[in-house]
């Protein structure tokens, strides 16, 4: 069986129902990736995700913060802390330690990454990776896991986007 697969996103109403479905399939304890260019549509994903579970506030990007806290979410895999990061203006490791970053990686939250690369060496390994390619109408989106809860994830997003 493949680890991934690759849905198309022909606009933002897509991208937000896909984000929306990931946020009926996550359970508690997973680390995920975003990849893409500036205005792939990482943040319209979490957006999505959020909505799905229920927020109406406002999302907005962690540019500046580095991190984005959403509390206390009620899912129906029971409640989940998620957090979102946006590591594109991150230069410094100590600064991660510093902050505190790594207590948000426990067994009651979900932590969603843009721009892991630019701290690949403290990140724990994702459940899941999450690739935007932006195309010249829309975007396909390609999913991959790496350990069983991540599978678990997948399988259940795959069966919500069917």
């Amino acid at each position: 069986m493949d680890n991934n697969f690759t849905l198309e996103l022909v606009d933002e109403a897509a991208t937000l129902a896909f984000g929306s479905a990931l946020g009926k399939a996550i359970i508690p304890n997973l680390t995920i990736y975003l990849h893409g260019d500036l205005g792939a549509g990482k943040t319209t994903l979490v957006r999505g995700l959020l909505h799905g579970l229920g927020f109406t506030g406002k999302v907005k990007s962690p540019t500046y913060a580095l991190v984005e806290p959403y509390e206390n979410l009620q899912t129906a895999n029971g409640t989940l802390n998620l957090y979102h990061f946006d590591l594109y203006r991150f230069n410094d490791e100590e600064e991660w330690e510093a902050a505190g970053f790594r207590d948000y990686f426990n067994a009651a939250s979900v932590c969603l990454i843009e721009w892991p690369e630019k701290a690949e060496h403290i990140l724990p390994t994702p459940d899941i990776d999450i690739y935007f390619n932006i195309k010249p109408s829309g975007r396909d989106v390609r999913v991959d896991w790496h350990t069983l809860a991540g599978q678990a994830c997948v399988k259940n997003i795959k069966e919500l986007c069917n």
